[in-house]
């Protein structure tokens, strides 16, 4: 039946709906340094009021794992997003046409206000596919790392102020103290600045050494300190081929 309808044209969307279309993959993004790909969302922060919520902005260097922006309020508005993003790009001396940043599709990322400012910085946007968090993961990784902290209050924040206080002193011990495993346990700081590749060279030295002394003790492989020279954002996955070795069911 279906091969006729295709014969005679009449394969096609025949319900009064929006005909459902193909949406693409993002574009595969590469970092080989700082403040070359941002990824930046926002999340909610309870509040006393039921239904009510403050709104955490917040922006990741996805190379170096470092926070280098962010912002509570209380609404979710693309003008106080592009305010934010101006004042992060002039914060770290950034060129035009240097950087790119990824985002889903919520109306604060997408709105003109917001485009028009990436447009006069020279920003390169990028988006998600709609309702897919996979796309945007170092943001979504970095959420749940920050809410499942034991200093996150029991109840919910009183008001901005104390919201803002919280957020201070995590992004503090995140960019300064937490070692990240992604970058070979450097902080993100550290990284960022680049001083992760003198650190890890000792740290190289001093498992070999070890192992010298007491090679019984190590198992055939140790731990990579090497740096990680490229980071990649939704990196383009080759199909899988047929396997000619394998024979087929006859």
């Amino acid at each position: 039946m279906y091969r006729l309808l295709h014969c005679a044209q009449q394969m096609g969307h025949r319900r009064l709906e929006r005909v459902p279309r193909k949406v693409s993959k993002p574009r595969a993004l590469v970092a080989t340094e700082p403040d070359q790909v941002y990824c930046w969302d926002i999340t909610y922060l309870p509040t006393q009021v039921r239904g009510m919520h403050f709104y955490l902005y917040l922006f990741v260097d996805i190379f170096s794992r470092k926070i280098v922006g962010w912002q509570v309020f209380d609404c979710e508005s693309a003008q106080l997003a592009a305010d934010l993003l101006r004042d992060i790009c002039e914060r770290q001396c950034i060129p035009e046409g240097q950087l790119t940043v990824h985002s889903d599709n919520g109306s604060p990322m997408k709105g003109e206000t917001m485009l028009a400012t990436m447009w006069r910085l020279g920003i390169t946007p990028s988006r998600s596919r709609p309702s897919v968090s996979n796309d945007n993961p170092y943001s979504e990784s970095l959420f749940r790392t920050l809410k499942f902290r034991p200093q996150l209050p029991l109840g919910p924040f009183t008001d901005i102020l104390h919201a803002r206080r919280w957020v201070t002193d995590l992004v503090h011990w995140y960019n300064t103290e937490h070692r990240h495993s992604a970058i070979r346990f450097v902080t993100p700081t550290q990284r960022h600045a680049g001083l992760d590749g003198p650190m890890l060279a000792k740290r190289e030295d001093v498992y070999a050494a070890a192992r010298q002394a007491n090679p019984n003790r190590w198992s055939a492989t140790a731990r990579n300190w090497h740096p990680v020279n490229e980071v990649h954002l939704n990196p383009h996955t080759p199909k899988p081929t047929e396997n000619k070795n394998l024979r087929k069911p006859a």
